[in-house]
């Protein structure tokens, strides 16, 4: 299997602001020997590193972790897409170096939801289209998937993949169905595909209501339910969205319910999901 979302952070490498405000089982170090033993027992063989912060710094950081260790299929990195100018500048250097698959914001933090449809940010994904380089997008909001359907449409050539299947409100059903019509808008565009990742149940509507902890093998069956049927197996593929699953249960927890789901599809959807579809989006080798 190839888990194609694997966070690290070191924070000697990178500032990681954000994870100041995060759960506190968050704000340490995550190192990948850490992550990488911790998804070994559900059939993790290789994983793809996804940015976690918005610095050059981990973008080099990230690259230089999959040049010494042979389980990392790649990674996907940051670039700054408000300033195409840099993105101009770093994108050849970035696309000749092994293990450089796709690029990443943290756009869903930005105040302004359509913080992607910028013009400055427009210009970088056009480099990032003619290169040929896959962008990941984090959707949180509705909005945010909403503008999936706009980057895609407006942009052919350009391979979309949609993180943690735009955050599915589980748990919610008065959101549910909003959600699912977003992401068959989404689904509709042949040039975006989604990660089965990150799923967890929504955030209480009142603040006073407890969290929950790990989605249940229901919740998810049917999640990917609705997600082989608007996507297809073809165009899905799985990622542990460790260190962030420490928070909703641990590895054992949201794997053992993810690879269950997994399991019980028809082989040929499975091994999609496992590693086909990923070793088709991201370039991988062998």
């Amino acid at each position: 299997m190839i888990d194609t979302h694997l966070h690290v952070w070191d924070r000697s490498r990178s500032r990681y602001r954000w994870l100041d405000g995060a759960p506190e089982p968050l704000r340490s170090d995550h190192p990948l020997e850490q992550g990488l033993a911790a998804l070994a027992p559900y059939g993790v063989e290789r994983a793809i590193l996804v940015q976690a912060d918005e610095t050059l710094d981990e973008t080099t950081y990230l690259l230089e972790l999959v040049a010494a260790e042979p389980r990392l299929a790649g990674a996907v990195c940051y670039l700054p897409l408000e300033d195409p100018d840099t993105v101009a500048r770093e994108l050849p250097r970035l696309a000749a170096t092994a293990g450089f698959v796709g690029v990443r914001n943290l756009s869903h933090d930005r105040p302004d939801p359509d913080w992607i449809l910028g013009a400055e940010q427009r210009r970088s994904i056009g480099l990032l289209e003619e290169a040929g380089v896959p962008l990941d997008y984090v959707s949180v909001l509705p909005r945010h998937l909403e503008n999936v359907v706009t980057l895609a449409g407006e942009h052919p050539g350009l391979t979309v993949v949609l993180d943690h299947l735009g955050k599915p409100p589980v748990g919610r059903d008065d959101d549910y169905r909003r959600w699912t019509d977003r992401l068959a808008d989404a689904a509709a565009l042949a040039n975006v595909v989604a990660k089965v990742s990150g799923i967890y149940p929504a955030e209480p509507a009142e603040p006073a209501e407890p969290a929950a902890g790990a989605v249940t093998p229901e919740q998810l069956d049917s999640v990917l339910t609705i997600a082989l049927a608007t996507f297809g197996p073809d165009r899905l593929m799985l990622g542990s969205d460790w260190p962030v699953s420490t928070v909703s249960g641990g590895a054992d927890a949201t794997m053992s319910v993810l690879v269950g789901a997994v399991d019980r599809l028809p082989r040929e959807q499975a091994l999609a999901l496992r590693r086909g579809t990923a070793t088709r989006v991201y370039g991988l080798g062998a």
